[in-house]
C-alpha cells in the first residue's frame, strides 16, 4: 500500500520561509512524477509544483514561480518544496501527490495523495 507523509508545515510570518518534505513508501517511486498541491479554506485544491521522475524537469504555478522550488531527494522516494518569500495568500493545506504515469504539465492525474500539512502565513 502506498503512503505519502508530508511534514514541515507550520506558522510563519510573511516574507519567511518553510521547507516541506514528503516521504513516500510502499513501492519504488523512482519512476513516479511527484507534485505539491494546496487547498485554502473555501477554495478548490490547486496545483503548486511538480517534478518528473528524474528530477530534471519541473513545473510551477505562476503564483509561486521564483519563490518556491521543488526537488527530489537522493533517494527518489522523497520530494521537497522550499518556500521562500511567503505571503498570506500562500496559507493552505499542502498535499503531496505521486503517480507513475501523470505528466507534470496539465492535464495531470495523480492517484496517490498524502494527508496534507498546514501552512499558515501571518501578515
Amino acid at each position: 500500500q502506498v503512503h505519502l507523509v508530508e511534514s514541515g508545515g507550520g506558522l510563519v510570518q510573511a516574507g519567511g520561509s518553510l521547507r516541506l518534505s514528503c516521504a513516500a513508501s510502499g513501492r519504488t517511486f523512482a519512476n513516479y512524477a511527484m507534485g505539491w498541491f494546496r487547498q485554502a479554506p473555501g477554495k478548490e485544491r490547486e496545483f503548486v509544483a511538480a517534478v518528473n521522475w528524474s528530477g530534471r524537469d519541473t513545473n510551477y504555478a505562476d503564483s509561486v514561480k521564483g519563490r518556491f522550488t521543488i526537488s527530489r531527494g537522493n533517494v527518489k522516494n522523497t520530494v521537497y518544496l522550499q518556500m521562500n518569500s511567503l505571503k498570506p495568500e500562500d496559507t493552505a493545506v499542502y498535499y503531496c501527490a505521486a503517480d507513475p504515469t501523470s505528466s507534470i504539465y496539465p492535464p495531470m492525474d495523480y492517484n496517490y495523495w498524502g494527508q496534507g500539512t498546514q501552512v499558515t502565513v501571518s501578515s
